[in-house]
């Protein structure tokens, strides 16, 4: 089983829209949504996939969610099927962190054999042979000191390690204040990540805030020779569910 967030009470968050960031900005995909979360972000902007009540980690915005209207529970080959009637040629598979279900993900992937397949993950877990083989891109968002994570459970080095060496992966660094940087640096230092698969992208839930961090931003990515990621979706539709 899976277990998806909800983008009303009941109902998946499965929809069709555009790619908003990363190498795939721009392009019409098919995007599913799972619930549940191994890392706590406290600028996290999905926090209703894992700050459920009685969680006490820290979040910036200080809301809980209950589990039984922000999680529902499909087979997945219903979640396949839910997928494919979209009728697009490439799926997004996000989260919370959808690796903590990798062998449920399998399944689903094995009912869409002709699906090109991004997975969004936060670069802690490694996918299982049965799934790793049905992904063609992963969008790897390691989580820097900003994000409230302790750096040993947000940033482990064999994985980072092995991401690294997968021509597969992209990493992209959410950046609040211009010193964030640094820490990209020195992770490039020490994972040699591949020239080109790196990018930056303001932290922000609203087009102000975006263009604002991206003034500066944009200037560190020319130096330092990374990409940039703007946010599409929250430009388009603002910060809502299913987009």
């Amino acid at each position: 089983m899976l277990t998806l967030a909800t983008q009303s009470p009941g109902e998946p968050e499965i929809f069709a829209s555009l790619q908003g960031e990363g190498p795939s900005a721009g392009m019409p995909v098919a995007f599913v949504r799972l619930s549940r979360c191994n890392l706590a972000c406290t600028w996290c902007d999905t926090a209703y996939t894992w700050h459920f009540e009685g969680d006490n980690r820290p979040h910036r915005g200080g809301e809980t969610y209950a589990r039984k209207a922000n999680q529902v529970t499909l087979t997945p080959a219903d979640v396949a099927a839910r997928i494919a009637a979209l009728g697009q040629s490439r799926l997004v598979i996000t989260g919370g962190e959808p690796l903590l279900q990798a062998g449920a993900l399998a399944e689903m992937l094995e009912n869409l054999p002709d699906i090109a397949v991004e997975i969004e993950t936060n670069g802690t877990i490694a996918a299982p042979a049965r799934l790793d083989i049905r992904v063609d891109q992963y969008n790897v968002s390691p989580k820097l000191s900003h994000s409230g994570n302790d750096a040993a459970l947000a940033l482990i080095p064999e994985r980072l390690d092995a991401y690294a060496a997968d021509p597969r992966a992209f990493f992209k660094f959410v950046i609040a204040a211009p010193e964030d940087v640094a820490e990209v640096l020195e992770l490039q230092r020490r994972y040699r990540f591949r020239p080109g698969h790196v990018f930056l992208m303001a932290e922000g839930t609203d087009s102000a805030t975006l263009r604002a961090r991206e003034t500066w931003l944009s200037q560190l990515c020319l130096e330092h020779g990374f990409r940039m990621s703007d946010r599409l979706h929250i430009h388009l539709y603002g910060d809502t569910r299913g987009t």
